[in-house]
């Protein structure tokens, strides 16, 4: 098993949970509602506290009560807005085809210079490569989910935005190979692959699937999978070192979804789940 308290950290379970589950519940998440699922994974009920607690105050968590008086918690609307903008990066189906780029140009005033730090390290947490000093550049589909991030930390003012190709003149695998660490983003790859490739192999073996082990493993390979598409922003195949392992690790997470997600949510207790439409993909608050 897992060591839960090594590699996942009780904010992000937290996190997770609400973008596979907690969000597709009818009302806020009781207190104690939550403190049961998070047991589920291994974390205690004081961690499950100071993490809601460090959450609301970030902005992403909001206490609500619940229909029968009980304390509870809510996402935000700007949670709600990052997990949607996650959806479609956490549950790519297809390959990612090159469709061009995006490039963030940003200028701060050195009055504001703390800005430029924060700038920074949010576009590399969308996954941007570095193209030049000031000169972020990302696939091109990721520019609506930039501009959401930009404008939510009104950060828009600094920044201009521009979609386009490269024309040279390195060859473009040359350069993407330049602009992105993809040793380190192989490395990650491998590690969720060590992890949870196992874990699928596992379940692969047994014809029945038990809701609170499916909810377990679930939650956990959601927890590792959620950051990658993030590290990694799903560069086309023809631009990437041969054997490259990330197709593999979305093939096995995908699998773990097809899998467990629905016998997950029944010891959630969601009800009416949406099965594996669109609306029922969670999705990632970064760095959460």
């Amino acid at each position: 098993m897992i060591n839960v308290s090594e590699q996942h950290a009780p904010r992000s379970l937290i996190v997770t949970f609400y973008g596979a589950y907690g969000r597709f519940m009818p009302g806020p998440v009781p207190v104690a509602e939550l403190i049961r699922l998070l047991a589920a994974v291994g974390v205690d009920a004081p961690s499950v506290r100071s993490s809601v607690s460090r959450l609301k105050r970030r902005g992403l968590l909001e206490p609500v009560r619940t229909a029968a008086g009980a304390a509870g918690y809510a996402l935000s609307p700007d949670a709600r807005q990052l997990l949607d903008d996650g959806d479609r990066r956490v549950y790519a189906t297809t390959p990612p085809e090159d469709e061009g780029w995006v490039l963030a140009v940003f200028s701060v005033p050195e009055s504001e210079r703390q800005k430029r730090h924060v700038l920074r390290s949010r576009l590399a947490g969308l996954g941007f490569g570095t193209a030049a000093p000031g000169v972020w550049i990302a696939p091109a589909r990721l520019h609506e989910e930039t501009r959401h991030t930009l404008e939510r930390l009104r950060l828009d003012p600094y920044v201009e935005l521009f979609r386009g190709e490269h024309l040279g003149f390195a060859a473009t695998a040359d350069a993407v190979a330049r602009w992105w660490d993809l040793a380190a983003i192989a490395k990650e790859h491998e590690a969720f692959l060590d992890q949870h490739a196992r874990v699928l192999h596992d379940w692969e073996r047994r014809t029945y699937t038990p809701p609170e082990e499916a909810y377990r493993d679930y939650l956990l390979a959601l927890d590792s999978w959620r950051h990658l598409p993030y590290t990694d922003p799903g560069l086309p195949a023809v631009l990437l070192p041969r054997d490259w392992p990330g197709a593999r690790s979305a093939a096995v997470f995908r699998a773990l979804h097809a899998r467990l997600r629905d016998a997950g949510a029944e010891f959630a207790q969601v009800p009416g789940g949406p099965g594996d439409s669109a609306g029922c993909d969670p999705g990632n608050i970064n760095g959460g």
